[in-house]
């Protein structure tokens, strides 16, 4: 008798350890997920990029139906609500500004009055009704401080007050053997060099384009800013009075009369020993912009982890329903309706979530799902959340974007920028594997991984990443893909041929939508929180390891 219950108590200690220990390990991955519907696919993008929805931009009726429109679809597939007052919205304040701009600049005595549109665009970067301006040109090269490689195009040059003339891109452009060559980094991105700006006072910034260092042509820069910008509804430690773009032409035709030749500037801002040059030239601004305060939204909803103890973590997916709205007509259309961008990215998380509710074992961590706004703006929605996070940034475990997605068919390998910064590639890898497709990483020439809602995450210690398609097609030449990505930068990115067409074909974006739901699954099963490796300028701050 002794022995049976000796026996006994030993059993039913080791059912009560082995089911402790089941809440510490990983959960099981699916070996097969829940399907990802064409149709639906389908039918989100259509919906989103309808011209009823008139291109979708932050604090107009379009606007609101894509937010609401997405809370619905959170709502019927049984998601969470994971707004601040129990609602699948999170509030974000803008300010809109509509600018029309003149600029004259010249010579002393010889002014030139550059055409909008044409010759430049130009923004107020204050919330202010009308900005005039007026002072010398400064050219400045890149516009980088960066002590990391050693250099610097400002030498401690005073220019406060100056407008400062520069180049985009850096150094890297002209120069393999610094930076990281052709790839470009963050000190190439305009908004890093209007942001040095302000730190050194400058009264305003001109950034000279040109489709090589720009990444995209002048249509791309004319479209983009003469819509509504927007501005996080915040007071602002430093800012300049305003900021635009000039073209190359008219950039080396004004620096031409005051003695100067753009070709040799540029070269010249290619080497460390550059300094800044005084250029003879004087700018006058007047913007008179239309100031309205709007209330924009970020759309908010959890599947809750089933582990109480990491439960508290998040996996955070993010794509941004905003697209530019309304603008200058381009043969006969006005709506820039935002198809690729970033219908198709809503419709992926959408999709991802669809799928989720329905895998079981549920994940052991929560699953956040983040739709965010005026990310055409600046990133504006993911920095707004970053400021006032739903759940604190040391809890979330990994950030998966997904921005411009694949709607040209199947193919045979699959990228996703940040690879190569944090154990999620090799996660990513992985996931890739089990749907039996190459990871293949392109060269970040564009600078993307700056450019979408995954990067004020990761500049506040955050590991993301962003899902991009492959290049590989299936029954496709070979080069197709990169034929076809060019023709859309050139062609349809932020003009209003970024529209739904019929022949959109929907077995890559599966392949996309398929290969996150097994990377989200993994990090929120996983014993550990990914980590940024240390050759990557993002580090997570050590009490980002707390549960």
């Amino acid at each position: 008798m002794l022995s049976m219950r000796c026996r006994l108590a030993v059993t039913i200690l080791l059912v009560t350890a082995v089911a402790s220990l089941r809440g510490q390990r990983p959960a099981a991955a699916p070996s097969s997920l829940p399907p990802v519907s064409s149709a639906a696919l389908d039918a989100h993008i259509r919906y989103l990029a309808d011209d009823l929805l008139e291109g979708r931009a932050p604090g107009t009726r379009g606007g609101r139906l894509a937010a609401r429109y997405i809370a619905a679809q959170f709502e019927a597939l049984g998601l969470e609500p994971a707004g601040p007052d129990s609602s699948y919205f999170q509030p974000v304040a803008l300010v809109g500004l509509t600018a029309h701009p003149s600029l004259v600049w010249g010579p002393s005595g010889a002014p030139q009055c550059l055409k909008q549109l044409d010759d430049f665009v130009a923004w107020a970067e204050r919330p202010e009704p009308q900005i005039t301006a007026d002072g010398e040109v400064v050219f400045v090269g890149y516009g980088v401080r960066a002590p990391e490689w050693r250099w610097d195009d400002y030498k401690d040059g005073d220019v406060r007050g100056k407008v400062l003339l520069m180049l985009v891109n850096d150094p890297g452009l002209q120069d393999s053997t610094v930076f990281n060559g052709r790839v470009l980094t963050y000190y190439g991105r305009w908004t890093y060099k209007l942001e040095e700006a302000a730190r050194r006072g400058a009264l305003g910034a001109l950034l000279i384009h040109t489709t090589e260092s720009a990444t995209y042509p002048w249509e791309v820069v004319r479209g983009s800013w003469s819509v509504e910008q927007f501005k996080l509804d915040r007071p602002a430690a430093q800012s300049l009075a305003f900021a635009g773009w000039v073209t190359a032409a008219a950039a080396q035709a004004a620096l031409a009369r005051a003695g100067f030749n753009l070709d040799s500037l540029t070269r010249a801002a290619g080497r460390r020993d550059f300094r800044p040059v005084a250029t003879r030239l004087h700018v006058a601004v007047d913007i008179v912009s239309a100031v309205r305060r709007v209330r924009s939204e970020n759309v908010v909803a959890k599947l809750p982890g089933s582990d109480p103890t990491v439960a508290k973590q998040v996996v955070l997916f993010t794509a941004h329903w905003d697209h530019k709205g309304i603008g200058p007509a381009i043969r006969g259309d006005s709506i820039y309706n935002g198809a690729e961008d970033n219908a198709s990215g809503v419709a992926a998380v959408l999709a991802a979530a669809q799928a989720l509710v329905q895998v079981a074992p549920r994940p052991r961590r929560t699953l956040l799902f983040v739709a965010t706004t005026a990310e055409e703006s600046g990133l504006l929605g993911s920095e707004a959340y970053v400021e006032s996070p739903l759940v604190p940034l040391e809890r979330t475990a990994a950030v998966l974007n997904v921005d411009v997605a694949n709607v040209r068919g199947a193919t045979r390998d699959i990228d996703a920028l940040g690879t190569d910064r944090s154990t999620l590639g090799a996660m990513f890898q992985g996931a890739a594997k089990l749907e039996s497709l190459t990871v293949v990483h392109e060269p970040d020439v564009r600078g993307a991984f700056y450019r979408s809602d995954h990067f004020p995450f990761a500049r506040a210690g955050v590991p993301a990443l962003s899902i991009r398609p492959g290049r590989d097609f299936v029954g496709r030449p070979a080069g197709w893909g990169n034929e076809q990505d060019e023709l859309y930068n050139r062609e349809r990115y932020h003009q209003p041929s970024d529209e739904y067409r019929s022949t959109f074909s929907y077995a890559g974006l599966a392949q996309e939508v398929r290969v996150t739901l097994r990377l989200a699954l993994a990090v929120a099963n996983a014993a550990e929180l990914p980590r940024w490796l240390p050759s990557s300028e993002f580090q997570r701050p050590t009490n980002r390891l707390m549960p």
